[in-house]
């Protein structure tokens, strides 16, 4: 899947096609001709088929799809994009770093489905520059340097996807709370009082969940607080890998594992199962005390999501940002004006000093 399998060339002009965000469709900005993508005569449902865990763990070939990827890391957020054959040196679009393309390529197992963009670039923009303008004690300078800096990239994300069936059993306690009211003097005053006691009961029982398609992004270029602030995507809208999604975007190799993936998606499931046992344990408090989970039939796919991506420097700082292709959620390092901090201080200094002025000659 290199980056040189993206290019598609205009049957009209030969310049690359690229797909258009929202359409089925690739579009040459040279010549303005279109040209609709060929899903093929299968469904979307029953092309998107879930890879056995287990065999890709053992490296089985036979039943997990592999594919070499020319790719670089960048030395300063990790990132591994991929690049084409006749591309030498590029920059990270994840934060501007220049790279230089590394010989060779890696093995790594093929994405199962896209979700293709739906923003274009400039409606991200427009989500960005809107947000930005949303921020409190964000500078002016900023918004507008965004507005009208350098282009934004439009990068595909890998992720895991993880289907699982679990059983649970449990042991506990269930609370229930008992309140009386009682009314007391105090400095010579009668006040009413609650008091609040916990009869706990021991219980044990078992719960069950299917788990489809708990997410977990396959990148560590971004960090944690960004990736949790892009939302989710809508992972009823993916489509069976097609390279024709990817042309004119890049896209990022994964650099979490399967196996640290699945690691990632049990925490998330073990949270759920946490819900499921107190929901269960019932009451009005409830104490966990000891949680034995079975995981069979553990199933994922390798899937590539849409984001765009802004690193900006400003005065001598930098500021990234990124927007979710589909939703146009945005997140990102919040800038802050120490202009508008000292206006604000001293806005509050002079309230306060007025409060207390107004306090002193009523008394």
């Amino acid at each position: 899947m290199g980056a040189a399998d993206h290019r598609f060339p205009c049957e009209t002009c030969g310049s690359d096609l690229r797909f258009d965000p929202g359409k089925d469709q690739l579009t040459c900005d040279h010549c303005g001709n279109v040209e609709t993508i060929d899903r093929g005569p299968w469904r979307t449902s029953a092309a998107i088929e879930e890879q056995d865990f287990a065999a890709a763990l053992k490296a089985s070939t036979d039943k997990v799809e592999m594919e070499d990827a020319r790719t670089s890391s960048c030395p300063n957020c990790g990132a591994r994009i991929e690049f084409g054959d006749a591309v030498h040196a590029k920059e990270c679009p994840f934060c501007a770093t220049p790279v230089v393309t590394d010989t060779g390529a890696t093995r790594q197992i093929k994405p199962r489905a896209v979700v293709p963009f739906v923003l274009d670039e400039e409606d991200a923009r427009a989500e960005m520059t809107a947000w930005l303008g949303s921020l409190w004690f964000a500078p002016n300078g900023l918004n507008d340097y965004a507005r009208k800096g350098r282009r934004l990239n439009g990068v595909y994300t890998p992720c895991w996807t993880f289907d699982a069936d679990t059983k649970t059993q449990y042991s506990g306690q269930r609370g229930t709370e008992h309140t009386t009211t009682r009314t007391v003097t105090r400095n010579g005053k009668r006040q009413t009082e609650q008091h609040t006691t916990v009869h706990w009961r021991s219980v044990s029982g078992k719960v069950a969940r299917f788990f489809d398609d708990v997410l977990v992004v396959a990148s560590t270029a971004l960090p944690d607080k960004f990736r949790t602030n892009l939302g989710q995507w809508d992972l009823t809208q993916l489509e069976p890998y097609m390279p024709q999604y990817l042309a004119g975007f890049r896209a990022e190799a994964y650099t979490v594992s399967l196996e640290d993936g699945f690691e990632q998606g049990r925490a998330i499931m073990d949270r759920q199962i946490m819900r499921d046992i107190k929901f269960d344990i019932g009451g009005d408090r409830q104490r966990v005390q000891s949680v034995q989970t079975q995981v069979r039939d553990v199933t994922f796919k390798h899937i590539l999501v849409p984001v765009w991506l802004a690193a900006y420097k400003y005065r001598g700082q930098s500021f990234r940002f990124v927007v979710n292709g589909q939703t146009g959620q945005v997140a990102g390092e919040r800038p802050w004006s120490v202009w508008k901090l000292t206006f604000a201080a001293i806005c509050i200094a002079l309230a306060a000093a007025g409060l207390g002025y107004l306090a002193a000659v009523n008394q």
